[in-house]
């Protein structure tokens, strides 16, 4: 009883966090086109409560926080099948919702978070012998996104290592379909990007967590025996970084299988710790608690970000701006009510439709100073901080 309140209290943490940092972040132009868009999984997804809850950025999200807190079961009882002491999981399941990458993917209307959950259902049902309803998960995830050929190939390696011809037979027949429905991108210049696909995976992981994730996946390689959790993040791993030597990658096409063999990763931690000595565990304490306190770092400057606008000469450079502004923005020209104004800016213009801002009237938002005076001048901070100033022009 008391394992299932600590993962309630995990859950619970992670769903409040993530439906207040939805306060904060304004709807990106690549959200906006979904959302006005006409087709696909994630149209229908953003859509699922703004009838209910209105337009708004808890309505466009919460389907996506929904998903990412099923996905932290899911990562809980799939750790159960290598974790057998309720401290271990315990621990797996909060570092899988304590990965950057991982709630910054929980709060955007992105692919990242159904595939992850998708995934992580098909490897529940498999392993714990419902593998006909694992089957129909592959099947479905076929219409979801492109990303799942990458889950195709990792279960045709791993279907070879165990002698498994039905699943070989199907993950390669879904592999093909998947090839001939959404092609495979090589188009640009053949350029490396191998170190920029490292810098982001150490972005979505931590860097020092990330350093101990390839050390474990190496591990098992070489000594250990190698489970489809291991399968899945080590192909779609080597995979992006073989692909990365050539062209620049989507790496949330990617990354959602990467970051599964979490459970993995603790276990193999846990038993070095544990095979060694009390006297001997020093340092394995010292390396734990500097990786898990640089991990919630990281975290922490997911949710709490506004204040590093301080230290951007150019606001633009923030990793969190194209998720700024747009509210604030719209906030302000209805305070002084503007629920129409025009604007050049194709990509603004798409956002602050979202909000309630419709093209038109016979003013001109812009975020240039020209010659003519302006009638009303915006600025947005942060903090204390100018991070957008926008100029309103008579016509």
């Amino acid at each position: 009883m008391k394992e299932n309140l600590q993962i309630f209290f995990i859950l619970f943490v992670s769903s409040v966090c993530l439906i207040l940092e939805t306060q904060s972040i304004s709807i990106s132009h690549g959200e906006a086109q979904i959302y006005f868009g006409a087709h696909g999984v994630l149209y229908y997804l953003s859509h699922l409560f703004t009838g209910i809850l209105g337009q708004n950025d808890l309505a466009i999200r919460l389907p996506f926080i929904i998903l990412h807190v099923l996905s932290l079961f899911l990562i809980y009882k799939i750790g159960k099948l290598f974790l057998k002491r309720k401290g271990d999981r315990i621990l797996s399941t909060a570092i899988f919702a304590l990965l950057p990458g991982i709630n910054s993917a929980a709060i955007l209307v992105n692919s990242a978070t159904p595939v992850i959950f998708l995934t992580l259902l098909f490897v529940f049902l498999y392993m714990y012998g419902y593998k006909t309803y694992s089957y129909w998960i592959l099947i479905f995830s076929l219409l979801v996104d492109n990303s799942f050929s990458i889950l195709y190939l990792s279960l045709f390696f791993y279907a070879i290592s165990k002698k498994d011809n039905k699943l070989l037979i199907f993950s390669l027949i879904l592999f093909g379909m998947s090839m001939y429905i959404y092609g495979f991108d090589d188009s640009g210049k053949p350029k490396g990007y191998f170190l920029d696909t490292l810098g982001i995976y150490s972005a979505i992981f931590s860097p020092f967590l990330f350093l101990y994730y390839i050390y474990t996946l190496y591990r098992i390689l070489i000594k250990e025996e190698k489970n489809l959790l291991w399968y899945i993040s080590f192909v779609a791993l080597m995979f992006s970084l073989f692909l990365s030597l050539r062209q620049r990658l989507h790496l949330e096409d990617f990354a959602p299988f990467v970051i599964l063999a979490i459970p993995l990763m603790v276990k193999v931690f846990l038993n070095s710790y544990r095979v060694r000595l009390p006297q001997y565990r020093r340092w394995h304490k010292v390396i734990s608690v500097f990786v898990l306190v640089f991990l919630v770092i990281n975290t922490f400057f997911i949710f709490v970000n506004k204040p590093l606008y301080a230290l951007y000469p150019n606001p633009k450079h923030h990793f969190a701006y194209k998720y700024e502004v747009a509210k604030e923005l719209a906030e302000k020209l209805k305070a002084m009510d503007i629920h129409q104004i025009k604007t050049l800016d194709h990509a603004l213009q798409i956002r602050l439709k979202f909000y309630g801002i419709q093209y038109g009237g016979d003013e001109v938002l812009s975020m240039a100073l020209y010659g003519a005076k302006a009638s009303q001048i915006i600025p947005i901070t942060y903090y204390g901080t100018m991070v957008a100033r926008f100029y309103i022009y008579k016509e």
